[in-house]
């Protein structure tokens, strides 16, 4: 091996040594959000559907309390934005927004976020199939006029309001299947998988007990070379050809 080989391979190593190094903290900790608390932390008050997180959460009480409020403060975002939302469809969107607010174990799938209202946000989060197929079998009678839900609204009126341009189409219209809901509905936070809650490789937004989570992000920061690049957001494999050529 020549002298640019080794310094190549020194580079790498550079650069994926701290990655791993990190990965610990990843197992435990809170992204940068708008009503995120700086580390995680027990909070035995939290509220009805976010009352599993209690033993250890990145939300507080009120954060919790709010998500289960049409309109609330934590967001303006009205659910009901195509007629009332009926109960069974709403109960996963507060599930949704308490898995996203409390959970302590997303950190290998946290990226920065150019945005105003936070500085990081999830990416491809593998979400249990039980999960994914429950929520969009309860929302396929519902109405929406957009994809995407994060992006898009109108905003006027101080809370989301369905575009101009657009109109109210039956659920399975606008998500032709639970993939393209659950992948779509916000800008790929969440990755459509057909692994089980039982495979302990997949993240679940409902549980009872202790929180099986942890565990699925163990998995994925201390898996495999190709585990941890796609859980860090490393590309080691291509960056390893690219300094290697």
């Amino acid at each position: 091996m020549d002298a640019l080989f080794h310094r190549r391979l020194l580079l790498l190593l550079l650069i994926v040594l701290p990655a791993c190094s990190a990965a610990v903290d990843k197992l435990n900790m809170c992204m940068d959000g708008k009503h995120h608390i700086t580390e995680p932390k027990p909070e035995g008050q939290l509220y009805q559907q976010c009352s599993p997180w209690k033993d250890n959460a990145c939300c507080t009480a009120n954060t919790t309390e709010e998500a289960h409020q049409d309109n609330s403060y934590l967001y303006n975002f009205n659910w009901n934005h195509c007629g009332i939302m009926s109960d069974k469809c709403k109960k996963h969107f507060i599930q949704d927004t308490c898995f996203y607010e409390c959970s302590p174990h997303l950190g290998p799938w946290i990226q920065p976020a150019d945005e105003t209202w936070r500085r990081e946000r999830i990416l491809d989060v593998p979400l249990c199939l039980e999960d994914c197929e429950s929520w969009y079998e309860d929302c396929k009678t519902e109405l929406t006029c957009k994809q995407n839900w994060h992006k898009g609204w109108d905003w006027s009126s101080g809370t989301n309001r369905c575009p101009q341009d657009s109109q109210c189409r039956r659920w399975t219209e606008v998500f032709p299947s639970a993939q393209d809901m659950c992948e779509k509905i916000w800008s790929n936070s969440y990755k459509y998988t057909t692994l089980t809650k039982s495979s302990d490789r997949c993240m679940q937004m409902w549980f009872t007990g202790k929180n099986p989570n942890r565990k699925v992000a163990e998995y994925y920061l201390k898996g495999g070379t190709e585990t941890v690049a796609m859980a860090t957001g490393l590309h080691l494999m291509a960056l390893l050809v690219m300094l290697l050529r």
